[in-house]
């Protein structure tokens, strides 16, 4: 039996796979992102991708999809967590959710992490939830750029060449 300061409590891979089935499945996979992220042992049977929220997974499948080099995810550079890296290429790219980077402390803390990585010798790209929805062409073809490709972008029907 496990126990914390003399009260029986259950694994935290116990506590996942129960959550498992008894909540939405957006939050059992929040809660398995979370645990994973501060590194606690889920054991064999549970693996993530390392990603802590659903923009972050849209945004990997994004990176598969259009066969982009597989980033670090959520690693420290600098003392900041980025949620994905190409450290080779000297790219990093946040992906923001509305609600999570509203209001000055959030907005101030993003812009200290934008200078500081770019002190790190980091490109930083930024990608909001509505980007990656509704203009996924454009932010692959951003993200191509900053790897070092060429990629051709079509905004509002007018074709640009993105070096």
């Amino acid at each position: 039996m496990t126990s914390r300061k003399g009260i029986p409590v259950t694994t935290p891979a116990r506590t996942i796979a129960d959550l498992k089935g008894a909540v939405p499945e957006w939050q059992w996979r929040r809660a398995m992102r979370q645990a994973e992220f501060k590194k606690l042992d889920l054991g064999p049977a549970i693996e993530t991708d390392g990603t802590r929220s659903d923009l972050e997974r849209d945004f990997l499948r994004l990176c598969r999809r259009r066969g982009f080099p597989a980033p670090e995810v959520n690693v420290e550079v600098g003392g900041w967590t980025v949620d994905f890296l190409w450290r080779e290429q000297g790219v990093a790219v946040e992906t923001d959710f509305f609600d999570y980077h509203r209001g000055r402390i959030a907005f101030q803390d993003d812009h200290v992490r934008d200078l500081a990585l770019r002190s790190h010798g980091f490109d930083v790209r930024r990608y909001s939830e509505q980007q990656l929805n509704e203009r996924s062409e454009e932010v692959a073809a951003d993200l191509r750029a900053a790897l070092g490709g060429r990629a051709e972008v079509r905004i509002s029907g007018t074709a640009f060449i993105a070096r």
